[in-house]
């Protein structure tokens, strides 16, 4: 079977579906979920977010310049939906989720949510209007991973926490490993060696 040509639209997928925390001067926060959402740098370290200019955490967002990028897992998953379809205009996200706000190590306004597995405290550089969404740049503060997940060495093992994918209207769950990062290569250098040494 063939291939059919669509018109341009965004069909890059799975995405991390991310609730994002934000507040601003008045003392006011809400929770709206993001799925264009990713990494822009490594040094700095630095991510982005695309939000709809009529998003309730719009104006908090460019008042303030500050959000928090909170990762989400399986068992945040009804919240994660709730956030992204209820408008913190008519209700309060925090009390109908269940979820509870935290205080950052380096953000004033925007609060972490302390049920997510990761916060990522960043702060605004620059908002770019695209079109029907507007980028904020924003350079990451701080980090805050869950101690639950870390290992005996103090690593971060973060797959075990059943992280929430979004992909093409539907939440999925991440699903089994097929490898480490660069694994091809390192499973072609041990064939070689088990070649070598055979030959000998």
């Amino acid at each position: 079977m063939g291939k059919q040509i669509w018109k341009p639209g965004n069909m890059l997928y799975p995405l991390p579906a991310v609730m994002v925390s934000t507040g601003d001067t008045k003392g006011n926060t809400n929770i709206l979920t993001v799925a264009w959402t990713g990494t822009i740098c490594t040094n700095p370290a630095m991510a982005y977010i695309s939000v709809r200019p009529e998003r309730y955490s719009y104006m908090m967002i460019r008042e303030s310049g500050e959000f928090v990028i909170n990762l989400t897992t399986e068992t945040l998953a009804w919240a994660t939906d709730y956030c992204g379809v209820k408008s913190g205009r008519e209700v309060d996200k925090w009390k109908k989720t269940g979820l509870h706000p935290q205080n950052g190590q380096e953000l004033r306004y925007a609060p972490l949510i302390e049920e997510a597995p990761v916060n990522i405290e960043c702060v605004v550089t620059e908002v770019k209007e695209l079109g029907s969404h507007h980028m904020f740049l924003a350079k990451v503060q701080a980090v805050h991973a869950d101690e639950k997940y870390l290992n005996g060495r103090n690593q971060l093992e973060l797959n075990k926490a059943g992280l929430l994918l979004y992909s093409h209207g539907e939440y999925m769950a991440m699903g089994r490993r097929l490898g480490t990062f660069g694994y091809s290569v390192r499973k072609r250098q041990a064939a070689k060696r088990k070649k070598r040494q055979k030959e000998k």
